[in-house]
C-alpha cells in the first residue's frame, strides 16, 4: 500500500542545523528503501527563498503499522527535523509508476 507522508520541520532558529546534521543518515535510508521498493519518490518542501522547511515522500509499506515502525528509525523523526507529520494513504498512478520501474 502506498502512503503519502508529509514532514513539516520546525520553525526555530536550530531546525535547518538539525535538518543538515542528519541529512546524510536519512538520504542512506532512502537509498537502502530504494533497493527493497519502499521509497518510490522524495522531494525537499522549499520556502520562498528556497531554504529546505519539510519533506514529501511517496513510500510503499504493507500497512500503516509497518509505516509508523519505519518513522521510528527515520533520521528526520530520530534528529528532531519533522515536528509535524501527516500520514495519508494513497495511489500512484500506474504512468508515474512506470517512471519507477
Amino acid at each position: 500500500m502506498q502512503f503519502l507522508v508529509i514532514g513539516y520541520d520546525g520553525t526555530d532558529e536550530g531546525a535547518l542545523e538539525r535538518r543538515l546534521a542528519v541529512r546524510g543518515e536519512h538520504m542512506k535510508l532512502v537509498e537502502s528503501m530504494q533497493k527493497e521498493g519502499k521509497d518510490l519518490y522524495g522531494l525537499a518542501i522549499l520556502d520562498e527563498n528556497e531554504k529546505m522547511i519539510g519533506s514529501v515522500m511517496i513510500v510503499d509499506f504493507p500497512t500503516r503499522e509497518a509505516v509508523d515502525e519505519w518513522l521510528k528509525i527515520e533520521p528526520y523523526v530520530t534528529g528532531n527535523v519533522w515536528q509535524k507529520i501527516e500520514v495519508q494513504p494513497c495511489k500512484v498512478a500506474p504512468p508515474f509508476m512506470a517512471l519507477y520501474k
